[in-house]
């Protein structure tokens, strides 16, 4: 049995939501929304999700986050998203920053996805990540909800999301 390192795989997993479609939540309205930070700053009433996104391998194409409940049955699935951003990487010393809405104070998960040519398709030099920051293994590439859960009160919540990518991908040896 083999583990891959988080920095080998989350983006394996994270392809796997990139255009998502489908039906809505119940809980809420999927929703592509605008970048705007003014709703996680300073006295904003939320709640929200603010997302400070690193590890950017290139500053090119786009870069997609996404909120989702964080229950099993909504998790990366297709079309279970609530609240999307797609905006051009344009990184400021290794760094973006996102304002993610979220209906009411609960568990979510974020997922974030960086399409490095902008194809709109996932590829191979494609990166992502996360909230929590969870180690994949080979035979697990999605995280589970419970690893990606962050509990969101009625403000702003700040986490941070390293992106992974594929290229020097190591497989190490468990036990």
């Amino acid at each position: 049995m083999f583990k891959i390192a988080a920095k080998s795989l989350a983006i394996a997993a994270a392809g796997t939501l990139a255009f998502a479609v489908g039906v809505p939540v119940a809980s809420a309205q999927r929703q592509e929304i605008s970048n705007d930070m003014r709703k996680c700053g300073a006295g904003a009433p939320g709640p929200a999700v603010h997302v400070e996104v690193s590890g950017f391998k290139a500053a090119t194409g786009r870069v997609r986050v996404q909120a989702y409940p964080a229950t099993k049955s909504s998790w990366l699935e297709k079309g279970a998203w609530i609240n999307r951003i797609d905006a051009p990487v344009a990184p400021r010393n290794g760094k973006m920053a996102f304002c993610v809405p979220v209906p009411e104070a609960g568990a979510y998960g974020i997922a974030v996805r960086h399409d490095v040519d902008g194809s709109g398709k996932s590829g191979w030099d494609d990166g992502g990540g996360f909230s929590n920051n969870p180690s994949l293994s080979l035979l697990s590439l999605k995280p589970s909800a419970d690893k990606t859960a962050i509990r969101v009160g009625s403000g702003v919540t700040r986490i941070q999301v390293v992106l992974n990518y594929r290229q020097g991908m190591t497989i190490k040896p468990i036990g």
